[in-house]
């Protein structure tokens, strides 16, 4: 650590002038060191977290950035690893189906074992009630102590019918998260979540990969009693098969479950698995940083990143870390050449910013939630949250991505921006997919507070989705172009300018679902 801070420092003493423009050699070596092997894959509670958390605390300190969390960089978090062995099995009736090849299962329980044991078996459609759409899978079943089977994401992508639910465009019912949480207000025992690519999103090794490890969970006091004895994902072929051993036409039932009316199914079978874990009971930490505003010091912009990724996995063949380097070593990068600049002011802006550096983004958003549960500062003094969850990595591209569609008015400060570069804003390519839903910005937006996500993951560079994403091969490559980066930074640090030194709040738009929190928070003292 000692040379990468006088390497860091040396490198900054030649960039920091007045009003600095981007510098590729900057952000270059500090995408490259985060990114490197001796940050370990940068897991949480492990030694790459160590590093990293040193690391950001140095840099943030050699920028002049202040401390951002309660007088400190950090914001310690008690947080559980949990590891499911593979040795498990599970039966649905008479059919075996193999972990890994059929199914995954994990729990966010503080315990050593989990089981189902003659678990009756329910087919709920996808899963939701959402009154506000007319759709309950739920209407008149009693779901406690039980197993249920579900479609991933909504009606509206399985229809494409844009007066379903929010058409091709996945909803917040659609993600996984909502699933079980559902599942879990119902008393459930377990879920399994039917895989299918195009549906979620990833392919089955994006699946496996994120619930074979070590996964993390904040604990309450209770060791999480109320969790499901099994988040489970299982294949699409292995449900097709269950459901023809059951004299049942997967595809028709699936097809019914997209229409009003669809009523839950009990399949007539049991489902028996039981699994122990390994399991680590320690902290975890995101680093926050701030650069004090001028004349409107208690209004405040967050810049954010997630800086944890997968680390290492034992049993994979040869390369075993996980570097995480577009996913998301670009991205904290990005944030801190972005502090660079801002230091780099003369005159700083009128109002703060906050610099978010979260854990636990790849766990489900755990980090995030922790700072929008406990704030450094109040969540209707945040005017709006930036963030970056990948770069594009790619070159310069005529356009820049919007998530969400119709929710905001960042998404004209946005078409603002870019077209002040000479580019147009395009929106979400894959919608189904809920990106927006699923980087840290949302947790935040869940308080209400607005916010934009600015991620590339794979739209400058197909390849990368099926070949290095969550894999040891999201490395630093020198072949990297960074003019895109500097295109989109630019862009960043021109909102960041211009809501630093505005009255305005932008707001969330009527019918937005975060409108109603907002509306509340902004009225409180």
């Amino acid at each position: 650590m000692k040379k990468l801070l006088i390497l860091s420092l040396s490198l900054l003493s030649g960039w920091c002038g007045a009003e600095a423009t981007f510098s590729q050699p900057y952000y270059k070596s500090q995408v490259k060191t985060i990114a490197s092997d001796e940050f370990e894959g940068r897991a949480p509670m492990s030694e790459g977290e160590e590093k990293t958390i040193q690391y950001l605390v140095q840099e943030l300190k050699a920028l002049g950035v202040d401390p951002g969390y309660k007088g400190g960089f950090v914001q310690t978090l008690p947080m559980a690893g949990i590891a499911a062995y593979q040795d498990m099995q599970l039966k649905l009736g008479d059919m075996v189906l193999k972990p890994g090849q059929d199914f995954v299962s994990r729990t966010q329980k503080w315990t050593t074992s989990t089981e189902l044991k003659d678990s009756e078996v329910l087919f709920v459609g996808y899963g939701i009630d959402a009154p506000e759409y007319g759709w309950n899978d739920y209407e008149g079943v009693d779901v406690k102590g039980k197993t249920l089977l579900m479609l991933v994401n909504d009606p509206g992508y399985a229809t494409q019918d844009p007066k379903v639910f929010r058409g091709n465009a996945m909803t917040y019912y659609g993600r996984w998260t909502y699933k079980y949480e559902e599942a879990i207000r119902r008393g459930a025992a377990g879920v399994f979540i039917i895989h299918e690519t195009g549906a979620a999103g990833y392919p089955w090794s994006v699946v496996e990969s994120g619930a074979t490890g070590t996964k993390f969970a904040l604990v309450d006091n209770t060791g999480n009693a109320d969790e499901l004895e099994a988040m489970a994902w299982i294949q699409t072929e292995a449900t097709r098969a269950l459901f023809k051993s059951l004299d049942l036409d997967y595809d028709k039932i699936k097809a019914a479950a997209a229409k009003p009316g669809f009523k839950a199914m009990d399949l007539g079978i049991k489902a028996n698995l039981k699994t122990r874990y390994f399991r680590q009971m320690g902290e975890s930490r995101n680093v926050v940083g701030l650069i004090p505003g001028s004349s409107k010091a208690d209004e405040y912009i967050v810049l954010s990143a997630h800086w944890d990724g997968f680390g290492k996995k034992a049993g994979v063949k040869g390369d075993n870390i996980f570097n995480a380097a577009v996913d998301n070593a670009t991205g904290v990068a990005g944030v801190l050449e972005l502090a660079r600049r801002l230091k780099s002011r003369e005159k700083p802006l009128a109002r703060s910013v906050i610099l978010a550096f979260f854990t636990a983004e790849e766990t489900g958003l755990l980090g995030a939630h922790a700072f929008a549960n406990e704030p450094p500062v109040p969540t209707n003094k945040m005017v709006a949250l930036l963030n970056i969850d990948s770069m594009n990595m790619a070159g310069a591209k005529d356009y820049v991505l919007q998530y969400g569609d119709g929710l905001q008015e960042l998404e004209d400060w946005l078409a603002e921006a870019a077209k002040a570069q000479g580019r147009h804003v395009v929106l979400d390519r894959n919608p189904q997919n809920g990106l927006f839903f699923r980087s840290d910005h949302f947790a935040l937006a869940q308080k209400g507070v607005p916010g934009l996500l600015f991620m590339d993951l794979g739209d400058s560079d197909p390849d990368y989705i099926a070949n290095r994403y969550h894999k040891p091969s999201d490395e630093f490559l020198e072949s990297w172009q960074f003019s895109g980066v500097e295109q989109d930074l630019n862009l960043i640090y021109s909102l960041t300018e211009k809501l630093g030194n505005s009255d305005a709040w932008p707001a969330w738009k009527d019918g937005a679902e975060f409108k109603p929190a907002r509306d509340a928070d902004l009225v409180k003292p």
